[in-house]
C-alpha cells in the first residue's frame, strides 16, 4: 500500500451502484435483487446504519419484512468484497464509496451525533501493519477508530 493519504472522487446514487455491482460481480459474486436492495438502502444513510436498520429500510422498500439475518449475510459479503466497512465500535456500516479501491480506514466517530466520517491514510494504518509484523502477528486490515466530537457538535 502507498504511504500517503489521498482522495478519491466519490460516486453517489445510481453511479455507486453500477461500481458497488462491477466490483462484485468482479469477485465472482452475483448482484441479485436483495443485495442491490441492501446496497441501495445501506447507501441511503447518512450515518452509520445497523443490520437492523437496513432490514427495516430494505423492508418498505420492498413490501415485505426482510429478516436482519438476511441483511447480516449480505453485509459480510459487501465487508469483504469492499463495498461496506463496518464501524466495529457501533455494530454498524456504511457504504465505501470507492469499492475499486482498497485501502485501510481510518473512522472519526462523534460521540454526540452519531456522524462517521470514514479517511484513507495509509501513513497511519502502514505503520500500525509494521507493529503487528514485527510482533510476529500478520495483519489482515487494521480497524482505526477515533472517538470524540465533530466540527458541527464542538463548542465554539
Amino acid at each position: 500500500m502507498a504511504a500517503h493519504a489521498h482522495h478519491h472522487h466519490e460516486p453517489e446514487g445510481a453511479d455507486l451502484q453500477i461500481v458497488a455491482q462491477a466490483t462484485l460481480e468482479k469477485a465472482g459474486e452475483q448482484w441479485t435483487v436483495m443485495r442491490a436492495s441492501v446496497f441501495e438502502a445501506l447507501a441511503a444513510f447518512a450515518k452509520p446504519a445497523s443490520a437492523y436498520d437496513i432490514a427495516e429500510a430494505v423492508s418498505t422498500l420492498q413490501g415485505r419484512r426482510v429478516a436482519a439475518n438476511t441483511v447480516y449475510r449480505i453485509l459480510d459479503l459487501f465487508v469483504g468484497s469492499n463495498l461496506a466497512r463496518k464501524v466495529e465500535s457501533a455494530n454498524a456500516y456504511i457504504a465505501n464509496a470507492h469499492p475499486d479501491c482498497l485501502h485501510d480506514c481510518i473512522f472519526l466517530v462523534c460521540d454526540d451525533c452519531g456522524q462517521t466520517t470514514h479517511l484513507d491514510d495509509d501513513r497511519i494504518t502502514t505503520g500500525v501493519r509494521g507493529v503487528a509484523s514485527a510482533s510476529g502477528f500478520t495483519p489482515k486490515r487494521p480497524v482505526i477508530e477515533v472517538r470524540g466530537t465533530c466540527a458541527d457538535c464542538s463548542p465554539g
